[in-house]
């Protein structure tokens, strides 16, 4: 995550809340290091939804333990290898990552996947409200006695979703402190847990359990890596404050370590415990069985570091999620545009918990749609951004037909045509609860890739599709740098 750059390198301002919103930072504002990218990432994967998909990987897949270690290798390093990719776009552009899709979908064109990401951002921030809620409930058990209800869930959503609003509304700043702070707590705690629970497991149970399929390991690795699919949108918005002269190489490297580091002892901890507990994968509330596997004294501080780091992940994606509303012509500053995610994953994550039966199955869910609805976007970004080296800002903010990126009445064919086709190729190869494509059958559908298979479509056809150059903004203008730059200048 990059240190504050010296100078108002926060939206011009020496405030507490970041003011700047979709316009590029300028080069004199930018600061930090690559290796700062490590906190951001872990934060955005401190969650205890991780234990919960590892029990999965045993109990409905059928894994035994060194297949799981695979799958929880190999997830982080594919997902947030490609997160990573694309937040070099950051320090190119300087600007979030739907505000830089502008320059490729066209200024009329970015609405329709920005509408899409925006939607599917609030499905991740509701099930990360109703994680948060549940960790507070299960800390008042443990500690008062309270058992939950009704009112109580409300009250809970309200305090988490209040907490993440202030988060993520002060902004950039607030989450790399935070980040920071949660980082260090949690690794401690972490160790603490894995720790008691190689001195009480039966490893024996562990060890014994026979193999599982090689499709359920792919499968479970699709499974796992859709999570960090998520988050491919909002790699730009993290590194938008790095010099244009950081390592791209030492993004991607950064941005998969402070992810694997988190996801592999998680998922891994998570596969042990359904050993002991195999209705773990099942629970409707996926927080409570770290009351009953640890000890008080271990569980409350273990559960208290997980809330904040819930918390982070929520505003981590309020944040982008602010982005994201302003490219659809939310005309309020980004830190009231995450206002509207807030009061949405309230009221959803009042459903999830009151009326949903199974969390699991809702989440699994969920996490297969989001990166189907990811996918397409990223395969037309990524060959785009191989295009090009730089940004034109002044274009991004120009929202008018004389926008360098406002092409054919806003819309570059090329990409939406892509766009489109790949998303209706990743549906067709998606099955989850309440739904199935009629390709859900074959070898992609089974094995969880409706994403990769959008991934591949959207990129492959952008690809092929011939190029329309940004518009000059003046008659005989020349076209910004670098948009003509030669594919595959990722040095820098």
């Amino acid at each position: 995550m990059p240190a504050q750059p010296a100078g108002p390198a926060d939206g011009g301002h020496e405030t507490a809340v970041e003011t700047r919103g979709l316009e590029p930072v300028p080069d004199r504002e930018r600061g930090g290091r690559v290796r700062e990218l490590v906190p951001t990432w872990v934060a955005a994967n401190i969650s205890v939804l991780l234990l919960t998909m590892g029990a999965g990987l045993v109990i409905f897949n059928g894994l035994n333990i060194w297949q799981v270690l695979v799958v929880a290798i190999a997830a982080p390093v594919l997902s947030y290898g490609i997160v990573g990719l694309i937040s070099i776009a950051g320090k190119r552009g300087g600007a979030p990552g739907m505000a830089l899709s502008r320059a490729v979908f066209g200024q009329r064109g970015n609405l329709f996947p920005g509408a899409l990401i925006w939607v599917a951002r609030w499905g991740w921030e509701t099930i990360n409200a109703v994680s948060g809620a549940y960790a507070v409930l299960t800390v008042l058990d443990l500690l008062f006695g309270v058992r939950g209800n009704t009112a109580l869930i409300v009250v809970t959503l309200l305090f988490f979703v209040g907490c993440t609003f202030v988060v993520s509304g002060l902004g950039i700043k607030a989450l790399r402190v935070c980040s920071t702070w949660s980082t260090y707590l949690f690794g401690a705690f972490s160790v603490l847990v894995l720790a008691y629970l190689v001195l009480t497991t039966d490893w024996s149970a562990v060890f014994d359990k026979p193999a599982g399929s090689t499709a359920m390991m792919v499968a479970g690795i699709g499974t796992i890596a859709a999570g960090g699919i998520s988050w491919v949108p909002s790699g730009p918005d993290f590194t938008r404050y790095l010099p244009r002269t950081a390592s791209s190489g030492g993004v991607v490297a950064a941005t998969v370590g402070g992810a694997g580091v988190v996801v592999l002892p998680m998922v891994l901890m998570g596969a042990v415990m359904a050993v002991g507990t195999p209705d773990l994968a099942t629970a409707q509330d996926p927080v409570s069985f770290i009351g009953e596997l640890l000890p008080v004294w271990l569980a409350v501080p273990y559960l208290l570091i997980a809330l904040i780091g819930m918390l982070l992940i929520n505003s981590m994606s309020m944040y982008s999620a602010g982005f994201t509303a302003q490219t659809l012509g939310i005309k309020v500053p980004r830190a009231w545009a995450v206002s509207v995610n807030a009061v949405i994953s309230l009221v959803f994550g009042f459903l999830l918990m009151v009326v949903a039966t199974s969390f699991f199955g809702s989440f699994i869910s969920f996490l297969t749609l989001l990166a189907v609805a990811f996918s397409a976007w990223i395969g037309v970004f990524g060959v785009d951004m191989l295009r090009r080296e730089t940004y034109d800002g002044p274009a991004l903010l120009d929202t008018t037909r004389t926008s360098a990126y406002w092409y054919t009445g806003g819309f570059a064919w090329q990409a939406m045509t892509a766009w489109a086709l790949a998303l209706v190729v990743g549906v067709l190869f998606t099955k989850v609860d309440w739904f199935a494509g009629p390709l859900a059958t074959t070898w992609i559908g089974r094995n969880g890739l409706g994403w990769a298979a959008g991934v591949l479509t959207s990129g492959l056809l952008y690809a092929v599709l011939p190029r329309t150059p940004p518009r000059t903004t003046a008659p005989g203008a020349p076209a910004a740098a670098g948009e003509h730059a030669p594919a595959g200048a990722l040095s820098n």
